[in-house]
């Protein structure tokens, strides 16, 4: 192979690397977490409000129960 083939196909990828490392990584331009540039984007939604309610449900159901409060005899009401 010719080395300026070589060069030529070196260098188309590197081209194409820096353009997925910018689709990776963004632009950078935004100093904020990407939890907090989605945050708020299922506000008022009544299908993620239902998500987390489900969820919520699951995850109760999940956690174990507390055992039953025996109940003392009360030893003066024989009387």
């Amino acid at each position: 192979m010719a080395t300026s083939n070589l060069e030529h196909r070196v260098a188309t990828l590197e081209a194409e690397l820096a353009q997925l490392k910018l689709l990776v990584n963004g632009t950078k331009t935004s100093r904020k977490p990407w939890w907090e540039e989605i945050a708020g984007t299922f506000a008022n939604d009544p299908a993620y409000e239902e998500a987390m309610r489900l969820g919520r449900e699951y995850r109760e159901s999940l956690r174990p129960k507390p055992p039953k409060k025996r109940r003392k005899k009360d030893v003066h009401s024989r009387h």
